[in-house]
């Protein structure tokens, strides 16, 4: 369990197996913190990405809860699967509780199976940016505090690496945001998959506070900014 004061770390406090987040009152109220829904950026397409030739591909990327990203990334056409885990550490910290000490390596993460003839490595990047996470929070996300929920895509290939800080670059030199961009950019070491509760959090529990506060309105936002990438029927685990 995290030790500072987050919502999803009393959504989780309040239902830690069942999965449904029972709260007395708004987790934005209780907090004061800022909605994610407030924040969407239409970052451009990447200038330089590459097609591939295969017909799947990985993606692993951190940038907050996961509940948050998986359910972004579940209503994406051409994404297979996506699971909720955790990277940069090792297996032996690879749990929640220990992860959520912020003191394991570990980030908050997910594994995007996706079809690279229908939807590029740099589009990913592109939804990433603009819907699902905001890369000049440094070691948080939102409400979610420490390390655990850093922004971080861990590239898989040489390929996926160049097109990761280019597009970065791009970024920060067209000032698409008004704060430099804080998303690290490391080698895949592993990913561990996360306990069965947190898979498709969102889709099973769209009408936990933490998730309609927070995580639906990313959802919305794909679906308003990007109706082309966006797919009704979501993926599940």
């Amino acid at each position: 369990m995290s030790m500072h004061a987050s919502p999803k770390a009393f959504a989780v406090a309040s239902a830690p197996f069942v999965g449904l987040a029972v709260a007395a009152a708004s987790l934005a109220s209780v907090f004061g913190v800022a909605r994610g829904a407030d924040r969407p950026v239409l970052a451009p397409a990447p200038t330089y990405s590459p097609a591939s030739q295969g017909r799947e591909e990985v993606a692993v990327l951190s940038g907050g809860c996961f509940w948050g990203l998986q359910g972004v990334f579940d209503h994406v056409r051409g994404v297979k699967q996506v699971l909720a885990g955790y990277a940069g550490g090792t297996k032996s910290t690879a749990d929640y509780e220990t992860v959520s000490t912020g003191s394991t390596g570990h980030a908050e993460s997910v594994r995007i199976v996706f079809d690279p003839q229908q939807i590029s490595y740099g589009t990913i990047l592109q939804l990433y940016f603009s819907v699902a996470t905001d890369p000049t929070q440094l070691n948080r996300q939102f409400p979610d505090e420490g390390p655990q929920y850093r922004g971080e895509i861990f590239y898989v290939n040489p390929t996926q690496k160049e097109i990761a800080v280019k597009y970065i670059g791009q970024l920060q030199a067209a000032h698409v945001y008004g704060r430099p961009i804080v998303t690290r950019v490391d080698p895949y070491s592993g990913f561990y998959r996360a306990e069965d509760y947190h898979q498709d959090y969102l889709l099973k529990h769209p009408d936990a506070p933490y998730i309609a506060t927070y995580d639906l309105p990313k959802v919305r936002s794909l679906k308003t900014m990007f109706p082309q990438h966006y797919r009704a029927d979501p993926v599940r685990t």
